[in-house]
This record gives C-alpha cells, sequence and structure tokens, in this order.
C-alpha cells in the first residue's frame, strides 16, 4: 500500500471504508489517517459515494446470531470480546459503523461492494490512457446479487473478475462468456470460464466495444455451446 500515489491512496481509502484491508493494512493506514487531511477526505468522498446506497433500501435489523456467525466463518479474526475492547472505531468512521450495524442487507450490501470493486479496477489499472473504457457488473437474474465485473479498455485488454466465491459449476457443466453489442444480430462467445477465476482477453477478440454492450455467462453442456450460440440459462449478466 503506497499511500503517496494518488491513485494507490485512493483505492486504499475505498478498500478501508468498506473493511476489506487486512489487519496490518488497515493499521497503517489508520495512523496516517490521523494527521493527514486529505486523506481524510479521501474517507469522507468514499463514505458519501457507498452509505448513500444504504438510504434507497429500508433498513433491516441483523439477526442476534449474525455477528457470531460471521466472526466464526472469519479465518484468525480477534473474538467480538477483543474487539469490543479496542475501544470505539476512528472519528472518520463513526458514522460509517453506525449505519453498518443498520446496513440493508443483502441487495444494498451486494451493490455497494460491487460499484466499490469496479471502481477499484479502474483505479489500480496500469499506465493511464486516452482509449475509452468500459464496465460492466453482471448480476444473477434470479436474486439480483452481483457476481463478476467485466472491464475493457478500447485497444486493450478485457478482464472478467469474480466479485466473490461462486458456486460450482454442475459436473457435464460449463460457464461460457457472450456478448452482444446493442443491436447486434446475436452474441459472439469469448470463451469457457472457470469459476471464481480471472479471465483475461484481448479487446481484438471482441466484434465491437461500445456503450451498452451486453455480457453475460450461462451454463452449456461440457465443451462449451454446440451451435455457437447461448442453448443453457443465464446465470449472470449486466450491460
Amino acid at each position: 500500500m503506497n499511500l503517496d500515489d494518488p491513485q494507490e491512496r485512493s483505492a486504499s481509502a475505498g478498500e478501508y471504508v468498506l473493511g476489506t484491508l487486512d489487519l496490518a493494512a488497515r493499521t497503517s493506514f489508520e495512523q496516517t489517517l490521523r494527521d493527514d487531511r486529505s486523506l481524510q477526505a479521501e474517507v469522507y468522498a468514499w463514505q458519501d459515494r457507498l452509505l448513500g446506497l444504504a438510504l434507497k433500501i429500508a433498513p433491516v435489523e441483523p439477526t442476534a446470531g449474525l455477528w457470531a456467525a460471521i466472526e466464526q466463518r472469519m479465518v484468525g479474526a480477534q473474538s467480538v470480546s477483543a474487539v469490543a475492547s479496542a475501544g470505539k472505531p476512528e472519528a472518520a468512521n463513526d458514522s460509517l459503523w453506525q449505519r453498518l450495524t443498520r446496513w440493508p442487507l443483502g441487495g444494498g450490501l451486494a451493490i455497494a461492494a460491487s460499484l466499490l470493486l469496479a471502481s477499484l479496477l479502474l483505479l489500480r489499472t496500469a499506465a493511464p490512457s486516452n482509449e475509452p473504457r468500459y464496465l460492466a457488473v453482471l448480476q444473477s437474474p434470479a436474486d439480483q446479487s452481483a457476481g463478476w465485473v467485466v472491464e475493457a479498455r478500447a485497444g486493450g485488454s478485457l478482464r472478467l473478475v469474480p466479485i466473490a466465491g461462486t458456486a460450482p459449476v454442475p459436473s457435464g457443466k460449463v460457464l461460457q462468456f457472450w456478448t452482444k453489442a446493442e443491436g447486434a444480430a446475436g452474441p459472439t462467445s469469448l470463451g469457457l470460464v472457470n469459476a471464481g477465476q480471472v479471465l483475461e482477453l484481448p479487446t481484438s477478440r471482441l466484434p465491437t466495444l461500445e456503450a451498452r454492450q451486453l455480457f453475460e455467462l450461462t451454463l452449456e453442456p461440457e465443451g462449451g455451446s454446440p451451435n455457437g450460440r447461448p442453448t443453457g440459462p443465464i446465470v449472470f449478466v449486466g450491460r
């Protein structure tokens, strides 16, 4: 984590707000945060971007056993009592912590997480370019949960990145990646995808790359679609 780099600085502030920094990185970040006014402003900006999403959905009180269940799933996490004894969060995160205790579960958190990851992917991209960049969050048609992010740059490469752990693919089936420009006659296959793994390919493989372009993952027979068109159910889709 290099807080002297503007892009890394903003990305780290976003990860801090969402709570995805590991303990060492978070401790180092908070030491700098205490006296760095511009870094505090970055944190406030990320809070404004993400927490406003929570206002769009009715709050849901977590069940009594939720925090205990989360703690049990965290590898190497401190106990709840140890966290409590460490005192209240830093002032910069007080409002964040208060709102997170009533954060709408499900849709609100999934949207916030996917938007933050999408932003971080752009921030962490290598050298800046004048070529247009495109971003799509692929969601499940069944429950609207976000599962993958597509990030592409015209004349460069396309990356398909899993947001979180994905359900295993049924035996005898594979995930196939497709794209279709708005108004195109049909979709084009971009190949098979391993669940939970990043796929990167040159954008020259795409028939086109433009705004409102559709990307989707379908469940196909082993070896892929037999006729060059999606034959199985859509598991994730987005523009």
